[in-house]
């Protein structure tokens, strides 16, 4: 592969909830601080290594560190643990599946269970799954489980990251390998024009509470968001509801249900691309939002744009993307940002 997939898998499979994004705050702290001209990590946890240019301009662009997850809510007396969701989850998906509980003095492998189909009765067979039905199983006693899990204790999928044909999956690839791009990105620029803050964020996954907060802090001219977006391209879905393909380039935004990219934004990185020959696709994403909206308003009105990562089957633990795409978002944002002078008029 030409990038670092041993870096990409180990950021993926490191833990994050939102809230909870120690572990993979110290991986990208570390990277940044090797690349970076300053490092500073604020009262919410987001992380931004900033590499100083000529101009007082300044660029922000943002990658999420959180992964959906949980939080165990409850202990029942048979030592089974009841779980509240952290993040957007789809309850089809968790049976049978293995999980981390990240209990205070140890990591503990557990199950969410699924009791054979042949045991239920009709009416649990067409009961709608809920995220609240769900239940973890450690295979221990019940004692040994009060004595060594608690409420607020997290959750996290269990899953490695492998390379599939053409293709990386996992769990959190949304937004692992977007963050790790910005990472690269930052290993790759010298000497920019303009002043460029690579921004860590938290908590994206619950409402994009970590981009909000640094939009005020920051205040910068322009802003990117960085994130992956839905490709379904799969059997029995239209193609005009594909939304992005995989294989095809990286994603650039019109739009999603939380900002609209600002045009003049989403044509100079079409205009990038094409100038470099990078593969990319325009992204029209009719539900979901970004750290884009948590920037286009939080202080005043930001010119932002957004480049996404192609990614099918998101918010399950088989994420999955194509290694060609992820070469092709590496090099546009590093060919955006050290085209960036400050002197372009992104004014409407």
């Amino acid at each position: 592969m030409e990038f670092d997939f041993d870096r990409l898998k180990q950021l993926t499979e490191t833990s994050g909830v939102p809230g909870y994004e120690d572990r993979i705050r110290a991986l990208v702290r570390e990277d940044l601080e090797a690349t970076t001209d300053s490092v500073r990590v604020d009262g919410m946890g987001n992380v931004v290594g900033t590499i100083e240019g000529e101009s007082d301009y300044e660029v922000a662009v943002a990658a999420h560190m959180d992964e959906i997850g949980f939080m165990v809510r409850h202990v029942n007396d048979e030592g089974f643990l009841q779980l509240d969701a952290l993040g957007g989850w789809d309850p089809r998906v968790l049976k049978a599946q293995r999980v981390t509980v990240h209990a205070e003095d140890e990591d503990l492998t557990g199950v969410i269970g699924s009791v054979p189909p042949h045991t239920l009765t009709e009416e649990q067979k067409q009961k709608e799954p809920k995220v609240e039905d769900v239940y973890v199983d450690l295979g221990l006693p019940a004692e040994t489980v009060e004595e060594t899990v608690s409420v607020g204790d997290l959750v996290t999928m269990e899953q490695t990251t492998v390379r599939m044909g053409n293709h990386v999956t996992g769990k959190a690839i949304d937004d692992r390998v977007c963050l790790f791009a910005m990472l690269e990105a930052a290993k790759r620029i010298e000497n920019p024009e303009v002043t460029i803050h690579f921004a860590a964020t938290v908590q994206e996954e619950v409402g994009l509470r970590g981009a909000q907060a640094l939009g005020v802090d920051l205040d910068p001219d322009l802003a990117l968001g960085l994130d992956t977006t839905v490709a379904n391209d799969v059997p029995g879905f239209d193609p005009a509801d594909h939304v992005t393909k995989l294989g095809a380039g990286a994603g650039i935004k019109l739009k999603d249900s939380s900002a609209i990219a600002n045009p003049k934004v989403h044509r100079r990185l079409r205009a990038v691309a094409e100038d470099d020959d990078i593969p990319y696709q325009m992204e029209l994403l009719p539900a979901g939002g970004t750290d884009t909206g948590g920037f286009q308003n939080s202080y005043g009105a930001k010119p932002v744009g957004a480049i996404s990562m192609p990614t099918r089957y998101l918010h399950t633990v088989t994420e999955s993307v194509h290694e060609d795409d992820v070469v092709a978002y590496i090099d546009l944002l590093t060919a955006f940002l050290e085209s960036e002078t400050g002197e372009f008029d992104y004014t409407l």
